[in-house]
């Protein structure tokens, strides 16, 4: 219920950012597709059934004896300078990009094997070092080096951020070796096999993917096919000596945790993450008490997603890189869609896309609230990093061209604006809530203005207020600072 009122709320701020221009449009368009599950209608093609299978066929891999085992597990003429890289394994920020220019294009086997060396996790589960190496150049293999973004760069850095979120002071002694090896193991599988394009341009193309897994999650369940299907490869099970048991739960939270990246699954797993921060236990030393599995596991899917979406909370120089990354894999999906002669899907059009309002509209209204309600689940222990996400917001921000815009509400140009249209379980849930409240039911709205010239994403709520007012919390709203919140027959401003 929760999340439902989260999505109406944010609906409605994302159709005033559409409502703004062009660019305002495509931003609104992309995160309501992306994260609230809004699609466009499937194209249709007529074509027969053809064999689907779940993973390509892997190539022989070599072996190594352990004595052979390079000191970072691949061989490299630049060792010395990946080691005083690999120095900052524990550190929030590690260039993952120097890491895979000195591994020599093997950084998720670099970052793996260093941190399981750290962790003592080879030695726990008594997993053969050759094995383990063997399992980790197969697994890098089926990273696609011609994608731009979701490749073996990105599921490294994801793999690093998890090790540090795993270390934050607040859940430093709270997860099991068990679960630790699964939570690493599913960041380092969870883009395996990506192709470059959306579950939405697989569903829209009735690509076999889609076929085979129901257009339901389609990249997150090929994802761990994949990863679950390398280990039967020769020499690869690096789970050879779990207890039956343990491996049973090992793939039951690694799917949970994988299947929890589906970015449209994300205002559920953020409505449930904040419900978690307000009902939250601590130990007397300060660490969160979470006494069973569903709490864990929760956490645990939360931590991967972060780490999943952190790339605006690392340093500018890095996170720059990531946004050309992801911004070329998109505009490649876009150029697909136009040659087959389909929609093209939000933010994936090269001639119109804005960059800069791109990546604020996507920390204002996904990111910071996100990694907001992580810091307050981990309190005070995040604070730098969002710290470093505001400063890169307002970077971003300063970095929009400022040549004269429409004015807010007026249509833009070029095609209809993206507007969000309300269901029929909607209507009847706002029906029953005038009649049960009929005096708040009255007026209920968030006013806000442009700012000068031009729309500005910053001026728009930011959603996780939004949580703070649906759970009757006194927070304020962080920006700006004349806000004016309706609620009833009383009219507040909110200082920030």
């Amino acid at each position: 219920m929760l999340s439902l009122q989260f999505k109406k709320m944010l609906n409605r701020e994302l159709t005033q950012l559409s409502e703004a221009s062009r660019s305002g449009n495509q931003v609104s368009e992309f995160i309501a597709s992306t994260f609230l599950g809004e699609h466009l209608p499937a194209e249709k093609k007529n074509q027969p059934m053809s064999q689907i299978s779940g993973v390509k066929k892997v190539a022989q891999t070599q072996n190594l004896p352990p004595v052979c085992i390079p000191r970072f597990g691949v061989k490299t003429p630049h060792e010395s300078l990946l080691a005083q890289e690999i120095e900052g394994i524990n550190r929030w920020g590690l260039d993952i990009f120097k890491i895979a220019e000195y591994s020599g294009g093997c950084p998720l086997t670099v970052i793996m094997y260093s941190i399981f060396q750290e962790r003592e996790l080879l030695k726990t589960f008594k997993i053969p070092v050759d094995t383990f190496i063997t399992f980790m150049m197969t697994l890098e293999d089926h990273y696609h080096a011609d994608v731009a973004y979701h490749n073996n760069i990105h599921a490294a850095d994801v793999v690093q951020s998890t090790h540090v979120l795993l270390s934050t002071p607040a859940l430093e002694t709270v997860f099991t070796d068990l679960e630790i090896l699964a939570a690493l193991f599913a960041s380092a599988i969870h883009d395996v096999d990506h192709p470059g394009v959306s579950n939405q341009f697989l569903i829209n193309t009735s690509s076999e993917l889609a076929l085979m897994y129901n257009d339901a999650s389609v990249l997150e369940n090929h994802h761990l096919a994949v990863g679950f299907k390398l280990l039967q490869e020769d020499n690869c099970d690096i789970f050879q000596n779990l207890e039956k048991k343990d491996r049973d739960n090992l793939r039951k939270m690694v799917i949970d945790m994988v299947l929890a990246t589906d970015m449209s699954k994300h205002m559920n797993f953020l409505a449930d993450m904040k419900t978690m921060v307000e009902t939250k236990k601590v130990t007397s030393n300060g660490e969160l008490l979470l006494d069973n599995y569903s709490d864990r596991i929760q956490v645990l899917q939360n931590m991967v997603h972060c780490a999943d979406l952190s790339n605006p909370t690392k340093p500018l120089e890095l996170y720059r890189q990531w946004t050309d990354r992801i911004m070329m894999e998109l505009f490649t999906q876009g150029d697909r869609e136009r040659d087959k002669g389909m929609e093209i899907s939000p933010m994936c059009d090269k001639h119109n896309a804005s960059i800069e309002k791109s990546q604020v509209g996507f920390i204002d209204f996904i990111v910071h609230p996100l990694w907001e309600t992580w810091a307050d689940l981990v309190h005070p222990d995040a604070q730098d990093i969002l710290d470093m996400l505001e400063d890169n917001r307002e970077w971003y921000q300063s970095m929009i061209p400022r040549s004269p815009s429409p004015p807010i509400f007026e249509e833009p140009q070029g095609g209809d604006k993206f507007q969000f249209d309300i269901t029929l379980e909607e209507e009847e849930e706002n029906e029953e809530e005038a009649e049960s409240d009929p005096e708040t039911s009255q007026q209920e709205e968030l006013v806000f203005e442009p700012n000068g010239d031009s729309f500005s994403p910053s001026l728009s709520p930011d959603p996780n207020k939004c949580f703070d007012l649906l759970l009757g919390t006194q927070k304020a709203f962080m920006s700006p600072s004349w806000f004016v919140v309706s609620l009833g027959s009383q009219t507040k401003n909110i200082a920030a």
